[in-house]
């Protein structure tokens, strides 16, 4: 699941980013590109791009609609709720507000949309996943 990529307090966003790709990558590797588009729901393109080694644009939602596929993995349900639940575990850890992480992330967004992100009330990309990920992990140590 995205939030068990080992050491994500000591990655760049982009490092992170590279885990779940991968991650996802090997989904796409072992169920092939038709499979993961049948059983995700995920946008053909999508999911050629993981195929190529490319990092395309993806929510939460669709990133864990593919790894749900693996059979050693829960239901894409499940692992958004693990991954929410990860960063405000670590927020509490770190003793971290919003207003926290919106400076730490030099306010790549603001605090209401970071709070609205983790309570799934806004959508989050794997990108966005993947900068609060990093950081918040940082904080929390």
């Amino acid at each position: 699941m995205f939030h068990e990529v080992a050491n994500a307090s000591e990655l760049s966003a982009a490092e992170l980013r590279g885990r779940y790709d991968g991650q996802l990558a090997a989904v796409v590797d072992e169920h092939g590109i038709e499979g993961v588009i049948e059983a995700s729901g995920v946008e053909r393109e999508r999911v050629e791009a993981i195929a190529e080694g490319d990092s395309p644009e993806l929510t939460l939602e669709g990133g864990a609609a593919i790894l749900a596929i693996s059979p050693d993995e829960p239901d894409a349900e499940a692992i958004v709720m693990e991954a929410r639940d990860h960063l405000l575990m670590g927020m509490t850890t770190g003793v971290l507000d919003v207003e926290a992480v919106e400076s730490g992330i030099d306010g790549a967004f603001d605090a209401r949309e970071i709070q609205q992100k983790i309570e799934g009330r806004l959508e989050m990309t794997l990108d966005e996943l993947a900068q609060l990920h990093g950081y918040i992990d940082s904080r929390a140590r």
